[in-house]
């Protein structure tokens, strides 16, 4: 069964813990100081909403419009993982950013590389068992499991908060 990266925003704090080992899991030493010092961009956001943190990554859709938009054929979705990635597929990104332009949720970024501008996001976190960002969240706001039973924890939740 398949897993996702879910929120629970009522759960972050805006700590960026997420952010941090995202930028650190995709350079060589992992080191989040390093990640730091070269601008590794993390795949992961945290935003500020009405004073509240909400962290935004990539969904893996199950028909990624990204995917659909990418004339250099760069972005693909691997059918055994289900992941959504853009590098180290075989082609090269060319910077059109029309994948940016696709992604319904925001989630393609930018960076330079090798001289040219090429887009960024959310791969998983290949050959992890689970994502960095994942595992550096200090209040459980990010979970990784398959989707069914995070609606079962959340159906739970809601329930017991009707009879409290």
């Amino acid at each position: 069964m398949r897993k996702e990266v879910m929120i629970d925003a009522s759960k972050c704090n805006g700590c960026l813990s997420c952010t941090v080992a995202c930028s650190a899991a995709h350079i060589p030493s992992g080191d989040p100081l390093e990640a730091l010092l070269t601008g590794e961009p993390s795949r992961i956001a945290v935003y500020s909403v009405h004073g509240k943190a909400v962290p935004i990554t990539c969904r893996h859709c199950d028909e990624p419009a990204c995917v659909n938009a990418c004339m250099a054929g760069a972005m693909q979705k691997n059918a055994e993982s289900g992941r959504v990635k853009n590098e180290n597929t075989g082609h090269d990104c060319i910077g059109c950013w029309m994948c940016v332009m696709a992604c319904p949720y925001g989630v393609i970024n930018q960076r330079e590389k090798e001289g040219r501008s090429v887009a960024v996001k959310c791969d998983g976190c290949v050959g992890r068992s689970v994502p960095a960002c994942v595992e550096s969240c200090p209040n459980g706001a990010l979970t990784y499991g398959p989707v069914n039973e995070y609606a079962e924890t959340k159906q739970r939740q809601a329930a017991a908060s009707q009879v409290a």
